[in-house]
């Protein structure tokens, strides 16, 4: 194997510190003998350490010892209104050539390569920037641990068991190109990687865990919390293989957690659960549109109302009392015996018979 060398051009570390918006078309070109960085590994992403932070995902960087893993992290961006444009790998002359991320607007091309949690090769669908606040699209954030009021839900369809490509053109890789649109946001102003992101894929070089001749695609260290922080509880590894996809934790309703969301699904489309998986390169379906809402408070368990006096049932009135005296009783046939009288004389018994008086 011939030696791999890399030259760093464009931006210098001192000019990402500046403050003021710069463009950043820095490029790390490495040659070799034909080599495509590795696949991206399959991990879960970490839980968001506080709201304001962007996921940044993690990349496959060249050194002067091969290919090694950058993990993704969550970083503050540099200034309301900025998202992230990850850096991807291209194959261009005969040679796998860096383009580096930066910040923006609007999120340009990164090659068509889905790294998950949003950056499905096309845009981002993690989250968006509304009068200087960010909101998080629940599917496929994890911030179980922290209160996070700007929510909303929407639903990212991947295919879990598409190819996790690394790198755009030749031999297997994506063959996306840019839209429109994203070659309008290139044009325009964009920040350079900050120093803690510089950071950060220092560290990792130093690593050699991280080297992928040592960890063959599967690094110790997928993800972590914050930029540089190697050790510890966010610290996430990579999947073992054939382990289920997990459901990102943000999308299991806590009930400590106040949302600031609402959803519509669309009849007839099947809702589906955005997972670290990686997909082909197109523009993902959008099963659910995103739209937020304050949310309702739980509803109390409250007594029954009282009936009004229109409604109340009104009890039935006591029957009649009986009569004060006995009715007089019926009197008594005439027997078939008794003699007929004339007008003005009464049926009477004498000595037991009967006589007309």
């Amino acid at each position: 194997m011939r030696r791999r060398f890399c030259l760093i051009l464009g931006v210098s570390l001192a000019a990402a510190v500046l403050a003021a918006p710069i463009s950043s078309d820095a490029q790390i070109i490495c040659i070799s003998n034909n080599i495509p960085p590795p696949e991206l590994p399959d991990y879960d992403q970490p839980p968001l350490p506080a709201p304001g932070y962007l996921w940044i995902p993690g990349y496959w960087a060249g050194g002067p010892n091969g290919y090694f893993w950058v993990p993704g992290t969550w970083e503050l961006p540099p200034a309301a209104g900025l998202l992230w444009t990850p850096g991807y790998w291209g194959w261009r002359d005969g040679v796998y050539i860096w383009t580096a991320g930066y910040w923006g607007p609007h999120v340009g091309f990164y090659g068509g390569i889905n790294y998950g949690f949003g950056y499905t090769g096309v845009g981002y669908e993690g989250g968006r920037w509304e009068n200087g606040v960010f909101f998080y699209n629940r599917t496929v954030n994890n911030f179980v641990g922290v209160t996070i009021t700007n929510v909303y839900e929407k639903t990212v369809v991947v295919d879990v068991n598409a190819p996790r490509v690394a790198f755009n053109g030749g031999s297997g890789g994506t063959t996306t190109r840019p839209t429109p649109q994203e070659e309008a946001a290139a044009r325009e102003q964009r920040v350079a990687t900050l120093p803690t992101q510089l950071q950060h894929e220092r560290v990792a070089s130093a690593n050699k865990a991280l080297l992928a001749s040592e960890n063959h695609g599967r690094p110790a260290i997928a993800a972590t919390a914050k930029p540089g922080e190697f050790t510890g509880k966010g610290v996430v590894a990579t999947k073992e293989p054939g382990t289920t996809p997990a459901v990102p934790a943000a999308t299991r309703p806590s009930a400590a957690e106040p949302l600031n969301r609402a959803k519509e699904e669309r009849p007839g489309e099947q809702r589906a659960t955005t997972t670290p998986g990686m997909s082909a390169p197109s523009k993902p379906r959008e099963t659910e549109t995103e739209h937020r809402a304050p949310a309702a408070k739980p509803h109390s368990q409250s007594p029954p109302p009282k009936p009004s006096a229109q409604s109340a049932i009104k009890p039935a009135p006591p029957p009649p009392p009986p009569p004060s005296h006995p009715a007089p009783a019926a009197a008594k046939p005439a027997s078939p015996s008794s003699p007929a009288c004339p007008p003005g004389k009464h049926v009477v018994e004498v000595n037991g018979h009967p006589t007309c008086k």
